[in-house]
């Protein structure tokens, strides 16, 4: 069976306990930290975790606009590289085997610069923070946004085709249902072409609501992860359908979002990997 986690980016403002609780409860086997190390008490999160019996699956690292690792400002670009590098010490506190990493800001629709050189530069910065990662025992895996997101990766080939470029045995990429319904051809024969790089992957429904909620299919996106034999987390990345989903959760909106998403998701998709499991059993 996949081992499955949730990414607590949706339980914006909650205290720690209560995610780890929620996730416990409905059978989680991991749960994804937010990159903002100012957010946890590292020791806390040892202590609830093991208590739980969940593990930390992941960093869910954050690229802001002051987070750019392809930026033309030479300054923009060190502290970019710096802030891959507190995560991956974060990484190594909570025992996260994986943090997400991502070339530019979240929102730079264009480049401001040669498209050429940012490439260069966000290689340079991954490549930077993923052998000082590797000598903590973290994994890299580069996400590609969607179009409507950030430039510079929109598919997971393109993903592949800068994992190469930075040439690190822990760099790898990871999908998002989310972002692939938007810029993948087929969500599935990607995944597939993917292969082992595929570190990491993020579900949500074609609104980013639980799946279930949207018109994803996700029975070849399962299959999919099948057939490539897939090692890591099955991990959930939900959020409301608002151009600012967190004002939304800071104004008490979107309440589904907690216990009825989180258990909702986790159930429909153990339900679709249970029967694909089952049928290919029966061949």
């Amino acid at each position: 069976m996949f081992k499955y986690s949730f990414d607590t980016l949706v339980y914006h403002g909650e205290d720690f306990a209560s995610s780890v609780n929620r996730l416990s409860k409905f059978g989680y086997d991991a749960i994804e930290l937010v990159g903002e190390p100012d957010y946890y008490d590292f020791k806390q999160v040892r202590k609830l975790t093991a208590e739980s019996g969940l593990k930390v699956s992941s960093i869910c690292s954050i690229y802001n606009s002051e987070r750019d690792l392809g930026h033309p400002d030479p300054g923009m670009r060190t502290r970019a590289v710096e802030y891959v590098k507190r995560i991956a010490r974060m990484s190594a506190e909570v025992g996260a085997p994986t943090m997400i990493v991502a070339p530019a800001a979240n929102m730079r629709i264009k480049e401001l610069g040669s498209r050429e050189d940012e490439w260069k530069w966000a290689v340079e910065g991954i490549r930077e923070g993923g052998e000082y990662a590797a000598k903590l025992g973290v994994n890299l895996c580069i996400e590609a946004w969607n179009r409507y997101e950030t430039y510079m990766l929109n598919r997971l080939d393109q993903a592949a085709a800068m994992m190469k470029e930075v040439d690190l045995a822990n760099v790898g990429i990871m999908g998002d249902t989310f972002h692939m319904n938007i810029d993948e051809a087929n969500v599935a024969e990607a995944i597939r072409q993917g292969g082992s790089a595929l570190m990491h992957i993020h579900l949500a429904d074609s609104n980013r609501a639980a799946p279930g909620f949207g018109h994803t299919d996700f029975v070849p996106v399962m299959q999919a992860l099948l057939d490539i034999d897939y090692k890591g987390y099955v991990t959930f990345e939900i959020l409301p359908a608002a151009a600012d989903p967190f004002g939304v959760l800071r104004r008490g909106g979107a309440p589904e979002f907690f216990d009825e998403y989180t258990q909702k998701s986790i159930g429909f998709i153990k339900s679709i990997e249970k029967s694909l499991r089952n049928q290919e059993a029966d061949v």
